[in-house]
């Protein structure tokens, strides 16, 4: 797992056999996504338009939505709703200023009602209105306002004169007339030059005054987050972590799972692979509260192996058991017994172990004892040819699988042998009951003691 790919059938394998474990940890965030709408109540947003008429570049109107969320203008706003506990600079983080297509400032304000997120948009965008009227001159005083508009009447009075003068000086039958007629058309192009000017220079002239357009529409629904996407959104965190997190601890397992690296761990040769009987999937043995938890939860199902495969029917599992005992027997210095090694709480080697002794029948030959991988002790010497280690893979790590080899040697045995015991799915043999009681009796001790029964060969 630690070297392969993360694939599509390695997450579905995770949600199929941890559903249960998956399903309680979403609930788990939800009620955390529950707790944290709890802490931010709900807030409700609307929008005001304020129009903003005449020719404005991009430029003047990023200017104006800084303007309508600057601290004057929201100050302003504060006051005029004297709301209690609420001051102006917590509402500039509660309002926000848009400029939109069509010289529009799009004014949105957030509350913890409907209502006063209506009044808080609608009144920025009056304080905003009134602030830019008085930038731009509309509230200054009288006279001062009313001396570009004398001059413009007294250049149109101008005007009218040099027309009358124009037409005083004839017809242009001569060539003074032609001149004064010339020089007066000059002095009424460059007054109409002055009044462009005077226009310009004039905000009020160019752009008329701002206006908002109408009042803010009281909102319907909350702003997100809303409790329901805060719900979701934790139900759906702690469920992306869950996976995550199997996926990453399968990475980082340190767990042995091919054939080559527990042979090198052991220190001996590997002399092939037996079938146990068994359907669903690998569980973890335990006792106890925490055990008990964990098997509610699913947790104590294996994940990361694959399902158990169909093989043949207890004849063909039988003669590969008998494979595995002629290559055993090629190993042994003498036929004598054996001692079988099991690690303690490996259940699928245990059961292998048990087929072996059953086979095996009355004859002594195999001696199985269950070895604690934390801290291994292995019985002494006595009249064992050698130690042969049962184990299933992705169960233990190189450094446990270290101790039980030097457990071994401290014991002064030799390991042989390696045999991994494997869980299949048992297929119903069709002419099984007749062969296999047949041999019942005699399948593996014969290999053992070097008889006639034995094969060699591959599995």
């Amino acid at each position: 797992m630690s070297d392969d790919t993360i694939r599509l059938v390695t997450i579905g394998r995770i949600l199929r056999r941890r559903r249960r474990l998956l399903t309680v940890l979403a609930l788990v965030g939800a009620l955390v996504g529950y707790g944290a709408s709890l802490l931010f109540p709900p807030r409700y947003t609307t929008s005001a338009s304020v129009l903003l008429p005449g020719a404005w570049e991009e430029r003047e109107l990023l200017t104006q939505a800084e303007v309508a969320t600057s601290s004057v203008v929201v100050d302003r706003a504060a006051a005029t709703l004297g709301w209690s506990g609420v001051s102006g600079s917590e509402l500039r983080d509660r309002v926000s200023a848009k400029a939109s297509d069509g010289n529009i400032i799009k004014i949105s304000g957030t509350a913890d009602t409907p209502k006063r997120a209506q009044q808080l948009s609608d009144q920025v965008a009056q304080q905003f209105v009134a602030f830019a009227a008085r930038i731009a001159g509309d509230d200054t005083d009288p006279e001062t306002a009313a001396q570009p508009e004398a001059l413009r009447q007294l250049v149109a009075q101008t005007s009218r004169r040099i027309t009358e003068l124009a037409d005083a000086a004839g017809s242009g039958e001569t060539v003074e007339s032609v001149q004064t007629r010339t020089e007066l058309a000059k002095l009424r192009t460059a007054l109409q030059d002055a009044v462009t000017k005077l226009n310009e220079a004039d905000p009020a002239a160019g752009q008329a005054n701002m206006v908002v357009m109408g009042p803010a529409a009281r909102p319907t629904g909350e702003a997100p987050p809303t409790r329901t996407q805060l719900i979701v959104a934790g139900a759906l965190l702690f469920f992306l972590l869950a996976v995550v997190g199997h996926l990453t601890a399968a990475r980082m397992s340190r767990r042995l799972r091919t054939e080559p690296e527990i042979a090198a761990a052991l220190g001996s040769a590997l002399l092939g692979a037996v079938d146990v009987p068994g359907e669903g999937s690998a569980r973890r043995p335990g006792r106890g509260a925490w055990a008990r938890v964990r098997r509610l939860l699913g947790a104590d199902v294996r994940w990361d192996v694959p399902a158990p495969q169909t093989f043949g029917d207890e004849a063909d599992r039988r003669i590969r058991n008998r494979r595995v005992c002629a290559r055993l027997r090629d190993r042994l210095p003498a036929p004598r017994r054996l001692l079988v090694v099991v690690p303690d709480g490996d259940e699928t080697a245990r059961r292998a172990a048990g087929q072996f002794v059953a086979e095996a029948g009355n004859d002594p030959l195999l001696r199985v004892v269950e070895v604690s991988v934390s801290g291994p002790m292995v019985p002494d010497h006595d009249d064992e040819s050698g130690v042969l280690v049962l184990l299933s893979a992705g169960e233990w790590t190189a450094a446990e699988l270290a101790g039980v080899a030097e457990a071994c040697a401290d014991a002064r045995h030799e390991v042989v042998g390696v045999v991994l015991a494997r869980t299949v799915r048992a297929r119903a043999a069709q002419a099984g009951p007749t062969l296999s009681a047949g041999r019942s009796r005699h399948a593996a001790a014969p290999a053992l003691v070097g008889g006639d029964d034995t094969t060699g060969g591959s599995p």
